[in-house]
């Protein structure tokens, strides 16, 4: 996703109508354990790791239903069942919440590149899907709420990514040859799916040991709508507000 300024005199009716709908009607109900359970759950955007898709302060609801429901469904996530009820699976380039296997306390949001039985790399920076690598093309570089981080680079250059089902969204590259830049071929488990940052060198994903590749199970539900968001400084992004997260 791009951020667009509006320019001009034209006045945003549209967004305050937006806004006003979430908080005459929306919030209201997220507030519902059963709203909350099995259909949407509020979650705030703490990291950088999914930038530009996401932003530090975004707030996205996630489909609970998209996929089924899984005792990660539930509010303190006991373990009722095993598995999933209702169950689906993420399709390739869907923005999922899960929990990791190793340390099941923490929420994390990551797009998913690689299905069960692919053979997933990454070679120069590009990201190769069953030895093929993904098209991609250069845009605009990303300027303004500090991707890079402690890199010290004040921007990162931006690319516009196509897997092979034709999802496409946006990446940025902060560093040439950074870390996880290069990578050994990681084949995906039965049943397991493989996790990447949009940020890609600014993201715990599944190249490192410390995630790896995320079970069905562990995941929660699909990025929809940001309903609010706020910049690290306090102020109000109206124009994220009603963006849905591709």
């Amino acid at each position: 996703m791009t951020l667009v300024q509006e320019t001009g005199r034209r006045r945003p009716w549209g967004k305050i109508l937006l806004i006003a709908l979430v908080v005459i009607v929306a919030l209201p109900f997220v507030s519902l354990p059963l709203f909350r359970t099995l259909l949407f759950q509020p979650f705030n955007i703490p990291a950088r790791s999914m930038m530009p898709t996401v932003l530090v302060g975004d707030y996205v609801f996630v489909s609970k239903f998209a996929y089924g429901y899984t005792h990660y469904s539930f509010p303190f996530s006991p373990k009722l069942f095993e598995g999933r009820i209702f169950g689906s699976s993420p399709a390739r380039g869907d923005v999922v919440v899960f929990r990791l296997p190793k340390d099941d306390r923490v929420d994390y949001i990551k797009r998913v590149v690689g299905l069960p039985g692919d053979r997933i790399q990454m070679r120069n920076g590009q990201l190769i899907i069953n030895d093929t690598a993904v098209a991609r093309e250069r845009t605009p570089d990303f300027v303004g709420d500090d991707p890079c981080g402690s890199s010290g680079e004040a921007g990162a250059r931006r690319w516009r990514e196509t897997l092979p089902n034709g999802a496409s969204y946006e990446t940025l590259d902060c560093i040439d040859n950074s870390l996880l830049d290069n990578t050994n071929v990681f084949t995906v488990p039965a049943g397991q799916f493989f996790m990447l940052g949009d940020n890609r060198d600014n993201s715990t994903d599944s190249r490192m040991r410390s995630m790896g590749t995320i079970p069905l199970e562990n995941i929660i539900g699909r990025a929809g709508l940001i309903y609010f968001s706020r910049s690290p400084d306090g102020a109000m992004r109206t124009e994220r507000i009603g963006t849905v997260v591709r």
